[in-house]
């Protein structure tokens, strides 16, 4: 059974910064690309980050410079390391793990941006 479980989310000050884990069960985890959408009411799912199995790693304009993913093969866990967050990043935060027609999604984990 496949299972991608996000942790580490929460409420945060503007200027603070978060560690978001995705830890993956049941799957080849160095085969899949992963990545990082977020949510919020009303709106699409938006694509944050991707990071690919050899590394190589991609971004939104709107986190460029502030969000960070990253991977441990080893752990079967893919990270997003956000600093400097803002109100507007405020969202539910969902990981996603994509191998040819294979994808693969968390149940989430807010992250509400506040002071």
């Amino acid at each position: 059974q496949v299972q991608l479980v996000e942790s580490g989310g929460g409420l945060v000050q503007p200027g603070g910064s978060l560690r978001l884990s995705c830890a993956a069960s049941g799957i080849a985890f160095r085969l899949y690309a992963m990545n990082w959408y977020r949510q919020t009411p009303g709106k699409q799912r938006e694509l944050v980050a991707t990071i690919f199995r050899l590394g190589t790693t991609t971004s939104a304009d709107s986190v460029k410079g502030r969000f960070t993913i990253s991977r441990d093969n080893a752990k079967s866990t893919a990270y997003l390391q956000m600093n400097n967050l803002k109100p507007e990043d405020t969202a539910i935060y969902y990981c996603n793990a994509n191998f040819s027609k294979q994808s693969y999604w968390g149940q989430g984990t807010q992250v509400t941006v506040s002071s």
